[in-house]
């Protein structure tokens, strides 16, 4: 069942999500039911309910027969949002202290479509004014569709333009707020290699690819400039 899998991820033990899911599903239940609905062997179902109670996710709604219900998913989701955005907090705290931001001249290199790819999703989530995109329809498309709101999206394709990839290899350009950068190759189907690319924040070459795409959609008409 995905939920349990979902609560695990949380921080419920396997047979507190199960346990917690079977109380959604029952409503109100004495121990043993909870057990045989939830699949968990009857000696540990006190003790799951107990730590379920502890995590204010269930109560005991009765003594003679001992019972239990299930308190609201809803709120139990609000907490554990506020419990990880208070670590990413933290932990965006420490990882500041620990290194500065990258120096505009180092150049990352990245090796594989999914690294490639989650970069791109990462850059274009971040993104606060402008978003520029050529290259891969089905990448654009998809980055087009997670810019933010009020971000300008600049899109173009790369035809009619000199080649910035090898043969047998397919660019992309990114650039985002005039301050961050990614030039891909992709690999041509049937092609030998994998994907690469590399990852900047020099001025020079975010600028440039804005210029760029900025000419290529000039020579396009039909990839102007768009709003968000």
């Amino acid at each position: 069942m995905s939920a349990v899998i979902h609560l695990q991820a949380l921080g419920l033990t396997e047979y507190e999500a199960r346990a917690y899911t079977a109380l959604l599903a029952l409503g109100r239940a004495v121990p043993a039911r909870v057990a045989r609905q939830a699949g968990i062997p009857r000696p540990k179902i006190y003790e799951t309910l107990e730590r379920l109670e502890g995590r204010g996710l269930a109560a005991r709604v009765g003594q003679n027969p001992l019972e239990y219900a299930p308190l609201s998913a809803r709120e139990y989701l609000a907490r554990a949002r506020r419990a990880f955005d208070d670590r990413l907090g933290a932990l965006d705290r420490d990882l500041s202290r620990l290194a500065p931001d990258p120096a505009p001249e180092a150049v990352y290199h990245l090796y594989g479509e999914a690294a490639i790819r989650s970069l791109c999703e990462d850059l274009t989530l971040n993104a606060r004014r402008s978003v520029f995109l050529a290259g891969e329809p089905a990448l654009a498309d998809r980055l087009e569709r997670l810019t933010p709101r009020g971000v300008e999206v600049h899109r173009a394709a790369l035809a009619g333009l000199p080649t910035v990839a090898a043969d047998g290899q397919r660019a992309f350009l990114l650039a985002r707020d005039g301050e961050a950068a990614l030039i891909a190759h992709f690999i041509e189907e049937g092609g030998v290699g994998e994907a690469h690319g590399v990852h900047t924040h020099n001025p020079v070459v975010v600028h440039l690819i804005e210029g760029y795409v900025r000419l290529a959609a000039e020579r396009a008409p039909a990839e102007a400039p768009v709003g968000r």
